[in-house]
């Protein structure tokens, strides 16, 4: 393959995984801990969305419980969502690392 038709590739590549980023902003995952006691949701930017507390499973004195539960499930959704890009970014780029995406 000749080194145009590369950059050429390489730039379509570029286009549609910054196309392909910008959908996933929009993409929500949802986690859970403590057995469902807190449901973390968060966008493809790793924003919050949403965060349940079950007032059946948690006894609300028990802050330092919470606050780990809170953390456990904020990582789990922070997990999903760059896993969500890197598969959606490998489908495009055939799993080929291109500098400065993600």
């Amino acid at each position: 393959m000749d080194m145009k038709k590369m950059m050429q590739k390489a730039q379509q590549m570029q286009k549609k995984m910054q196309q392909k980023q910008e959908e996933l902003e929009n993409e929500e995952v949802e986690a859970t801990a403590g057995g469902g006691a807190v449901k973390v949701v968060m966008n493809g930017n790793q924003e919050l969305v949403d965060l349940q507390i079950d007032p059946e499973v948690v006894d609300p004195e028990e802050v330092e419980m919470l606050e780990d539960l809170i953390l456990a499930a904020t990582k789990q959704a922070m997990d999903k969502v760059q896993d969500m890009i890197n598969d959606e970014m490998g489908d495009i780029t055939g799993g080929m690392n291109i500098p400065g995406m993600p």
